[in-house]
C-alpha cells in the first residue's frame, strides 16, 4: 500500500483583503507572494506541483515550478467553496446583514449553505475526489499542493477525525503549511 505525501500551501494575502473570497480570481499582494515564498524555504523537495486553478493559487506554483524545474498540475475541483451571494463578504459585514444565517453556518456548515451557494457536502465531495485521483497518479511520490483555507481545512478536519460541526474551527491562516499522508484506501493522516 504505497503512501502520498501531500504537503498543502494555503495562498498569501490577496488584493482584495480578507472575507469570503470563494469562486473569486483575486491576485495575491506583494506581502502574499511573500508569505508563499517564505513558506516553502528549507521545504521539499516534491516530485511535483499541484494547484487550484485561481491565480492567487496559479501564479505562484507556475513561479516555483519554473524555478525548481516541477511540473504543475491545475485541479479545478481543488478550488474554494462557491460562496454564492456571500462571495466577497466579510464576516463583519455579513453579521451586519444576515447574522442569524451566517451563525447557522459557522456552527453547521454540513447543514446549512450559503444562499445560491455550494453545499459543503458536494465540496467535500469533490475535494476529497479530487485528492483520491492524486493518490491514484502520484503514489509514493511527494507531492506540493497549493490551495485554499477551505479546503485545507476539510482536509485537516479530516486527517484529525474532528466532528463535522468542526470544520471552520480549524486554524490556516495565509502561506501556512501543513504536512499528510493519503493511504491507498483514502484515509488522511496528518503528518509532522
Amino acid at each position: 500500500m504505497t503512501t502520498l505525501h501531500l504537503e498543502l500551501l494555503r495562498h498569501g494575502e490577496t488584493e482584495q483583503g480578507g472575507g469570503l473570497r470563494g469562486s473569486l480570481d483575486d491576485a495575491l499582494t506583494d506581502k502574499g507572494w511573500e508569505q508563499m515564498r517564505q513558506a516553502v524555504l528549507a521545504r521539499g523537495p516534491w516530485d511535483r506541483l499541484v494547484s487550484s486553478p485561481l491565480q492567487r493559487c496559479a501564479r505562484f506554483a507556475t513561479e516555483l515550478g519554473e524555478r525548481l524545474g516541477l511540473p504543475v498540475e491545475l485541479e479545478r475541483d481543488l478550488q474554494e467553496l462557491h460562496f454564492g451571494a456571500w462571495e466577497g463578504q466579510s464576516a463583519a459585514a455579513l453579521m451586519e446583514t444576515d447574522a442569524e444565517a451566517l451563525g447557522r453556518f459557522w456552527s453547521d456548515p454540513y447543514g446549512f449553505t450559503p444562499p445560491d451557494g455550494e453545499p459543503v457536502s458536494r465540496f467535500d465531495e469533490r475535494v476529497l475526489a479530487a485528492v483520491g485521483r492524486l493518490q491514484e497518479r502520484h503514489a509514493g511520490e511527494r507531492v506540493l499542493l497549493i490551495s485554499h483555507g477551505g479546503v485545507m481545512k476539510l482536509l485537516l478536519a479530516r486527517a484529525r477525525g474532528l466532528p463535522r460541526e468542526q470544520l471552520l474551527q480549524v486554524e490556516v491562516a495565509h502561506g501556512a503549511m501543513f504536512a499528510l499522508q493519503v493511504s491507498a484506501d483514502g484515509q488522511l493522516r496528518e503528518a509532522p
